[in-house]
């Protein structure tokens, strides 16, 4: 009877459907319903008070029953949670002044942040928004929760134990905030918890074996805390999981051998603790691992054989450990490894000269070992090698020919009795070899003369040779015409649709539109092999990759595994909403091997915009000129397909101008040439000038040589003229003056013409992807 009674105040605060037809009534009706219910209640009788309060129980009944009932009541006990939760929270930027007092929208999307399903919370969502304070412990009425994605907040305090008293729950993301104490235990009793990420926190303790309960968990994160303990080896129980990071904290003991029974993993990072012992054998049963990251740790013993039977390893980093003995023959087995980094260890014996087989590998780290012997030939076989290092051992003999070209000193310093590379003592020359007889006389053969029939043959196939290549010649530049022709059009028709969305006041829409969830707003698709929908997106697993001017770039994770670019526009530089709608779908038909593609865009409800691209592993270009290590040499022939493949930076003209031209883009290649020239950013103000700037006072004042990269003088004897002369064009290009500048194809001829050996393989400069061969994206 106090169930009903709790029930019947409820429905008398929020009587949003009438007894017959369930529509929604107006305000006034509603106010004026109540108020006479609450007036002629205490005259009514006993038969008709009993029938009243059966009509009202088949009404509370029938819509949770029904499937087209929308939940637009919010039940008591879940309105006094939310209300509790917000209380407990700093809402500095009023993103909860929705949240009113009276309830009214809290389940019909009136609510930012709150979704619903009959009457009750199932998620609430609330990433950047800026929140301080703490997570409420009433939060465990919320009995039919399924999602809590509080990330990338300032929220404080510790977790609440009450989590764990929610059976639904199956997504916690509460990562970079600044949550303290311990991971309650309780969470071990949701049996449906998928997801748990509470990386880049202050937490403490101990990881709870309870957390092995959730026997559906596939993704844990709780990198970035300072946990200690060991592993717990009930976690190992957890067959479902595919994502293991706890790199960055404090925890010891050694890794358990059953973690090789959960057959699912797919990564597993324990990097910056203080684990000791032995790898375990049991690892290289993990068949779908594609990333094993032990490094900086106090591991010990051999590198066990069994890891060459991890077939999708793309990355093994074990830096920074005990591991002594000698690298396993076996290893040149993993056909699919990117990165191996066995730096600062105890190896000792031959490298591997199987190691040449791993024709994928970009990274080869084998420095401040023990490694002795020569240096294999196969080695300088790898041609998509890009960082390579074996400093600091005990290697004898030539450098590989190829290698010492490729890289730099600091990739062999530390071996006394290396020779053959920059900066070392030249290989002793081989003993002149014994005198070999002279190879025997050939008879000269004697040849028939050619009769008139051979003559006519020769003649025909030449004739027929030169009609082959003339249809070839013809084809190519029928296709060549008829992609330019379809361009053309193509870009007509953008233009003609940007025009008539100005004109109608409804901007331009690309690919599929959706609408952006229970948080409001607007997702757009373009194409693309990701399929993701908005709440998708704005609970995924983010990491800051990078900021600018223009906003900040996040590598984000999806639940699913995939992974995006997102690049989060600061909101005082973007501009309305129709000219955004139109520059953005203009820019999601673009596609070129050397730019990122804009699969979508966001816009919320207060108009937050997210643009997402392709993440590129490699990162982009000025990640990949600045952020390198110093094994890490571009020489000049890399530099100039960089230039023939790139686009750029902004015109300084484009602040008054409205939109971009043939001669802007001319500035920001020439932009990108001094950043190839110098090896400076761009972004960073040198004496108070900017780039072009500071290279054209440098060579007014005669110091040219001041401006080049110091990786570059080093061959200035062979390339100074080419580079006088890039230098040159690269000033012509960046001229205040915008008539003064020379035309795009201009530059690129004369780009061909100072190395004419690139322009072949500029169209094919890869573009950082899984499959390139180094050099990444142009695109910022």
């Amino acid at each position: 009877m106090e169930n009903l009674n709790k029930r019947f105040n409820n429905f008398c605060r929020y009587p949003f459907r009438s007894f017959a037809d369930r529509r929604c009534i107006s305000n006034k009706k509603k106010e004026k319903w109540k108020i006479q219910l609450e007036f002629k209640l205490p005259f009514l009788q006993h038969t008709q008070v009993f029938f009243l309060f059966l009509q009202l129980l088949i009404f509370l009944i029938q819509p949770v029953a029904s499937q087209d009932w929308d939940g637009v009541v919010v039940t008591q006990a879940d309105f006094q949670a939310l209300q509790a939760f917000k209380a407990e929270l700093v809402d500095t930027k009023g993103f909860l002044k929705s949240w009113n007092d009276s309830g009214y929208g809290a389940c019909s999307g009136g609510w930012i942040g709150i979704k619903c399903a009959q009457g009750q919370v199932i998620v609430i969502q609330l990433p950047w928004k800026g929140l301080g304070g703490r997570i409420t412990d009433k939060i465990g009425q919320l009995q039919a929760l399924r999602k809590l994605s509080l990330h990338d907040n300032l929220i404080g305090g510790s977790i609440p134990k009450t989590l764990g008293l929610i059976p639904s729950l199956r997504g916690v993301q509460l990562f970079n905030n600044r949550l303290s104490g311990s991971i309650p235990s309780s969470l071990g009793s949701c049996p449906l918890l998928q997801t748990l990420d509470l990386s880049n926190n202050s937490l403490t303790g101990t990881i709870p074996e309870s957390l092995a309960n959730s026997s559906k968990i596939f993704r844990l994160n709780l990198s970035y805390n300072s946990l200690s303990g060991s592993i717990p080896l009930n976690l190992t129980r957890s067959f479902s999981l595919i994502f293991l990071d706890l790199q960055y904290n404090n925890l010891s003991g050694t890794i358990p051998a059953s973690l090789g029974k959960l057959s699912e993993l797919q990564e597993i990072s324990l990097a910056h603790n203080q684990i000791s012992g032995a790898i375990p054998v049991e690892i290289g049963g993990l068949s779908r691992l594609r990333t094993l990251d032990i490094s900086n740790n106090a591991i010990n013993g051999s590198l066990p054989i069994s890891l060459s039977n991890l077939s999708s390893l793309v990355l093994l980093n074990l830096e920074n450990n005990n591991l002594d003995n000698q690298i396993p023959e076996a290893v040149g087995g993993l056909h699919n490894l990117s990165v191996l980094n066995l730096k600062r260890n105890r190896f000792i014996g031959n490298i591997p000269a199987t190691l040449g087989n791993i024709s994928k590998i970009i990274q080869l780290d084998l420095s401040q070992n023990k490694l002795s012997g020569e240096i294999p030939d196969s080695l300088a076989n790898l041609q998509n090698l890009v960082s390579f290092n074996v400093s600091y051992n005990n290697l004898s003999g030539p450098v590989p020919t190829p290698l010492s070209k490729k890289f730099n000193s600091s990739s062999f310093v530390g071996n006394i009795q290396l020779c053959g590379f920059s900066g070392a003592a030249p290989c002793p020359s081989q003993a002149p070899s014994q005198s070999v007889a002279p190879p025997p006389e050939t008879p000269k053969k004697h040849h028939r003369k050619l009769s008139t029939k051979d003559i006519i043959l020769i003649a025909a196939g030449a004739l027929l040779l030169v009609l082959i290549i003339l249809c070839c010649i013809l084809l190519f530049c029928l296709i060549r015409k008829r992609a330019a022709s379809k361009a053309k059009d193509g870009q007509a028709t953008a233009r003609a649709a940007a025009a008539a969305g100005v004109g109608k006041g409804a901007p331009p829409v690309a690919g599929e539109v959706e609408a952006g969830g229970e948080a409001g707003g607007k997702l757009v698709h373009f194409d693309g092999p990701l399929a993701f929908t908005a709440d998708d997106l704005l609970c995924a697993t983010a990491e800051i990759m990078g900021k600018s001017t223009y906003g900040t770039v996040y590598k984000a994770t999806l639940e699913d595994g995939n992974q995006v670019a997102v690049k989060r526009l600061r909101e005082k530089i973007t501009k309305s909403q129709r000219e955004f709608e139109n520059e953005v779908n203009a820019l999601g038909k673009i596609r070129h091997p050397n730019l990122l593609a804009l699969r979508a865009y966001y816009m919320g409800p207060k108009g937050e915009k997210l643009l997402v691209f392709d993440y590129m592993p490699k990162g982009s270009l000025a990640t990949f000129l600045h952020a390198r290590g110093p094994d890490t040499p571009i020489d000049w022939p890399t530099r100039m397909r960089i230039a023939q493949g790139a686009l750029g930076y902004r015109a300084p003209e484009l602040s008054k101008l409205k939109k971009a031209n043939t001669k802007t883009d001319v500035y920001s290649l020439g932009v990108i040439i001094l950043e190839l020239l110098t090896g400076k950013s761009p972004g960073e103000a040198m004496n108070g000038v900017d780039l072009p700037q500071w290279v054209a006072s440098i060579v007014k004042e005669e110091w040219t040589n001041e401006v080049f990269d110091l990786e570059l003088m080093k061959d200035a004897s062979t390339i100074g003229d080419e580079l006088l002369n890039t230098l040159k064009l690269a000033l012509h290009c960046v001229d205040p003056s915008p008539s003064a500048r020379p035309e795009v194809q201009q530059v690129l001829q004369h780009l061909e013409e100072i190395r004419p050996d690139t322009s072949a393989a500029a169209s094919s400069v890869p573009s950082g992807g899984e499959d390139g061969a180094g050099v990444p994206s142009t695109s910022d």
